[in-house]
């Protein structure tokens, strides 16, 4: 009979939308089809790393409430696209000068071209966005439809 248990938890959290954190091209960086490849410069915040303490005491708090014994806690130290949910590289706005894309999530400068992933988002809680996805993508997909029958793509 085994006398120790151990169990892991993680959490995740929202990463707020800082206007600092961005993707652009590297166009001195090339793949193999000769593209430029993609530069990022993001790094997590005072506000992230708060919650992620927060986080790792109130799970301790609850599991100890429930009766468990020897809570420990540590911090995994979390780095962008550890989590399955990374969004906001092809804002969505009102202004081409602000954001990639329209309120149809298509891109300002390339009207034949849609962007119905997390990337048109700036940001997402702690729920699954999937749902959001295919709704936005049924939308654009209606939208552009409509706009190829009118002869505007």
């Amino acid at each position: 009979m085994r006398d120790h248990w151990n169990v892991s938890f993680g959490a995740f959290g929202e990463i707020l939308p800082y206007h600092e954190n961005h993707v652009k091209l590297d166009k001195n960086t090339k793949d193999k089809w000769g593209l430029p490849v993609l530069a990022i410069d993001a790094e997590i915040k005072e506000n992230e790393l708060k919650m992620r303490h927060d986080m790792q005491y109130e799970m301790k708090e609850m599991l100890e409430q429930l009766g468990v014994k020897n809570v420990s806690v540590y911090d995994n130290v979390y780095g962008f696209g550890q989590g399955i949910h990374e969004m906001g590289t092809a804002r969505m706005g009102r202004d081409p000068k602000t954001s990639v894309l329209n309120g149809n999530n298509q891109v300002w400068d390339c009207k034949n071209v849609f962007v119905t992933d997390g990337a048109c988002m700036t940001s997402s809680g702690c729920v699954n966005p999937s749902l959001t996805y295919m709704a936005l993508t049924a939308r654009a997909a209606d939208f552009a439809v409509s706009e190829l029958k009118k002869g505007n793509l």
